[in-house]
């Protein structure tokens, strides 16, 4: 059976033995097979290895870690190791399968190594359409730029703890001033965002604006209630009844 192989690119040289050590001790059966100091050596590294694997810092001489990332999405799984928080939803964005932050709790470390074999126990075809659909798309010269996807992830507070919500979990945002909150059924969470700016990130097909002040996830909606004019949807945790103003109830005349 094949070892699996991994890569880390790492400025560092103490964060980079400590994960070096960490990974030993929680998966002997990887094989490191180079260390890199820079984006540039790690990318011609990971071109001309293939690793299974690459653990990256987000902050890097020249190539940095995200830059590498979009260049190297579908060929191995990556894996964020940085100082840094910020840059958390586009990490994600960018495909990766985790993203830890210095200084590594082994515990943490633990979880992405389970998460990591996981995804290495997929079936070979299943496990190509996994990377693949990170794979920059192939488009002609003439063709005209795609346009930005929607949100995947929101980077979001919960009290003073900072929190990666899948967007697709939300039952629904509600403006506050300059922020929004977030609804989902682990809890509610806060966006740094204005619900106008949030609006133009989301997949329109998915999230409908029903007031002013709120969207909905249609996904969520269990069903809509309609008396004299007036409009609510009822949300399938089957407590929360959302008022629909009459400017958007149009929208949900076919349902």
């Amino acid at each position: 059976m094949k070892h699996p192989t991994a890569l880390l690119i790492e400025d560092e040289a103490l964060p980079r033995q400590r994960l070096r050590e960490g990974l030993a001790e929680l998966w002997p059966q990887l094989h490191v097979l180079a260390e890199a100091e820079d984006g540039e050596r790690g990318l011609a590294l990971v071109l001309e290895l293939r690793p299974d694997i690459v653990f990256v810092d987000i902050r890097l001489p020249g190539l940095d870690g995200l830059q590498l990332a979009r260049r190297i999405k579908g060929l191995c799984h990556i894996v964020f190791v940085t100082a840094y928080d910020a840059h958390a939803v586009t990490a994600f964005d960018q495909g990766a399968v985790d993203y830890l932050l210095k200084p590594l709790a082994t515990e943490r470390l633990r979880e992405t190594v389970q998460r990591l074999q996981q995804r290495l126990q997929l079936p070979p075809a299943e496990l190509a359409r996994w990377l693949q659909q990170w794979a920059p798309p192939s488009l002609p010269s003439s063709a005209p730029p795609a346009p930005s996807a929607p949100l995947r992830w929101l980077q979001a507070s919960q009290g003073e703890r900072l929190h990666l919500v899948m967007v697709a979990d939300v039952s629904h945002f509600r403006s506050d001033n300059k922020y929004t909150c977030a609804f989902t059924a682990e809890g509610d969470y806060l966006l740094r965002l204005s619900l106008r700016e949030l609006l133009q990130q989301l997949d329109p097909e998915q999230f409908w604006q029903i007031h002013r002040a709120v969207v909905i996830n249609v996904a969520q909606v269990a069903r809509v209630d309609r008396s004299l004019g007036s409009m609510e949807v009822l949300l399938k945790d089957g407590k929360t009844r959302l008022p629909v103003s009459q400017s958007f109830q149009p929208r949900f005349k076919p349902m």
